[in-house]
């Protein structure tokens, strides 16, 4: 029977425009004093965008004055000019730091949490949505949506201010300059209406393309070896560069949007001063206005063109903002649900599968396996590429949840354990390690906080990290990872080993722990990883038969099922598939050390 499942690949989801404004209210309140930030914010920007459209009056009354009406000197009349420019400038300046202060404080908050949710997320959510989808959503996004508010805050403030200061000014003088507004304003919002209807569906596909891309050279990057063994480079190159056009693409798409935009921009444009030029015109020869008036109110249309084409101009970067940011609270709308605590008692490191089953999608990866670990016996799973191994260990870690079956540690189902349970009864080491940046200490700490440098020099001993280790410049103290010392492969795998010894789980799960060691490491790591299981349940997905034949049993898997189980002498005395995997081993050995 087919396997009922979804499909993997699945993305993170993009949330809804009521999810987003629910989360940016949610974010900007986390703010501490933002009521009254937001509230300065506005009364500055208020009185600044008023000084602002003093200033054109201003030049309209030297217009006046030079034809002779003016009531004020000219003097006068220039300290009001500087006055309000440098108010309106003072206080707009004011009013954009309090409101991308408080900005940039809800986006830092924002990143944080999807950052923290994200590494809260089981590890199967994360693989079924892509690796790729996420580095895109916490890099790119983030970045796309904090340049979108430091360029969009204040231009968008600047527009909205300006503007509505500018139509109580020309209302003051004449009510039928408002008409101006009002004849021009359908253009702008058919421009804008038309621009919405398609942008953001446009942004969102440029967005998805670029997480493809991500995707892809990450595959690329992380398979190197799989690439180069199968000679796979042009393929892979080949796929990279077809993402990277398709990224190309949509994004040439998206902004077309704003071409059109922008010839609809031109139309308002030239319809506004065409209109005010008649209706000053009308104004001056029926003496309801002075030239210097009309002057000024035409300055003031002209000054406001800038702030309308700004706030058009600027939907394109709101667009693309507003779709990394749905992308980003696509991931925070769905937080881990801490699972409490089970009541499990004392870790014992008894383990138990009951006819466990798995899927990826297509057909299946495990099927109806059985498996028993009694408190400190050693199981050693073995079998081809492929055959369900790796599977299994993360079924047991919890980081895959069964279809069928049950996975139990101390009687308690995995998924029931909460952290603190499950850190103290599991841990699992595979082939693929990581070593944090920052100091020997550091790294090794993250198992146990607060572990002295005797515990700590006691677990680098035991898995025989101290040829490597004093060779380091400063001890401890060493700076390692990315930004100091690299470790190289057995090293870093005997530093995840030495973790493991400090975190001290009733089971560990080894996936191929020593497989990156090499003839030359090979030794050193085996010795470690018997450390690391003496008198502790063990899991070890074994990629060297030798330490499968230390185990205490042995299971063989074959398209995701058991077929042999056993210890070492019994499997070769039955001389089914572990005896011939066994013969095989053992004579490209020999064949090797004969080389």
């Amino acid at each position: 029977m087919t396997p009922s499942r979804p499909a993997t690949g699945m993305r993170f989801p993009l949330a809804t425009g009521a999810q987003v404004r629910r989360e940016v209210g949610r974010q900007i309140r986390g703010v501490r004093r933002a009521r009254g930030l937001f509230l300065l914010a506005l009364l500055l920007l208020s009185i600044g965008a008023y000084a602002g459209v003093l200033v054109p009056q201003f030049m309209g009354r030297i217009v006046d004055l030079v034809q002779g009406d003016g009531r004020l000197s000219l003097w006068s009349i220039g300290a009001g000019l500087v006055i309000a420019a440098v108010t309106g400038a003072v206080l707009n300046a004011a009013g954009f730091y309090l409101v991308s202060r408080l900005s940039e404080r809800a986006i830092a908050n924002l990143r944080q949490e999807m950052v923290g949710t994200a590494l809260g997320l089981p590890t199967h959510q994360v693989e079924d949505a892509g690796s790729g989808d996420l580095i895109s959503r916490s890099t790119d996004d983030v970045a796309e949506l904090s340049a979108a508010v430091t360029e969009t805050i204040p231009t968008l403030s600047t527009s909205v201010f300006t503007v509505v200061a500018t139509v109580i000014a020309l209302a003051a003088l004449d009510w039928q300059f408002l008409l101006l507004p009002l004849l021009v304003t359908p253009v702008y919002f058919f421009a804008a209406r038309q621009y919405l209807s398609k942008a953001p569906d446009r942004y969102a596909a440029a967005r998805a393309a670029m997480a493809e891309r991500a995707r892809r050279v990450l595959e690329a990057i992380r398979g190197r070896a799989t690439v180069r063994a199968f000679s796979m480079e042009r393929r892979m190159h080949t796929e990279i560069g077809n993402a990277s056009w398709h990224v190309v693409r949509t994004s040439i798409t998206a902004r077309m949007t704003m071409l059109v935009l922008n010839a609809w921009m031109l139309v308002a444009e030239l319809l506004l001063l065409a209109l005010a030029l008649l209706v000053g015109f009308h104004l001056v020869a029926a003496d309801a206005l002075s030239v210097g008036a009309v002057t000024g109110a035409v300055l003031m249309l002209i000054r406001l063109r800038g702030p309308m084409n700004s706030f058009m101009r600027v939907l394109d970067v709101v667009q693309s903002g507003y779709a990394s940011l749905a992308r980003i609270v696509g991931v925070t709308i769905d937080p881990p649900v801490p699972v409490p605590d089970s009541g499990a008692g004392a870790p014992e490191g008894r383990v138990e599968l009951r006819g466990v089953s798995f899927s990826y999608g297509e057909g299946w990866a495990v099927r109806d396996v059985d498996l028993r670990i009694d408190p400190g016996e050693t199981v050693a799973i073995v079998g081809a590429s492929g055959a369900g191994k790796t599977t299994v260990a993360a079924l047991l870690a919890g980081l895959r949840i069964p279809v069928s079956g049950q996975v139990l540690v101390d009687g308690r189902a995995v998924s029931s354990l909460s952290d603190r349970e499950r850190i103290a009864r599991l841990a699992m080491v595979s082939q693929e390690v990581h070593v944090f940046s920052g100091t020997l200490r550091q790294d090794l700490t993250l198992a146990r906080p607060g572990a002295d440098d005797d515990a700590l020099m006691t677990a680098l001993e035991r898995v025989h990290a101290h040829d490597w280790f004093e060779r380091l410049p400063m001890g401890l103290d060493t700076v390692v990872g990315a930004r100091g010392v690299q470790l190289d492969p057995v090293a870093a795998q005997q530093l995840a080993l030495a973790r493991i010894l400090l975190l001290d789980p009733a089971v560990v799960i080894m996936d191929e722990a020593t497989a990156e060691a090499g003839s030359a490491g090979a030794e050193a790591l085996e010795l470690a990883a018997d450390e690391v299981t003496r008198d502790r349940s063990a899991l070890v997905i074994a990629h060297r038969l030798d330490q499968a034949s230390r185990a205490d049993r042995i299971l063989v898997m074959e398209s995701g099922r058991v077929i042999e189980e056993g210890a070492h002498t019994d499997l070769l005395a039955a001389g089914g598939a572990y005896a011939h995997l066994w013969s095989a081993w053992s004579a490209g050995r020999e064949g090797d050390e004969a080389r």
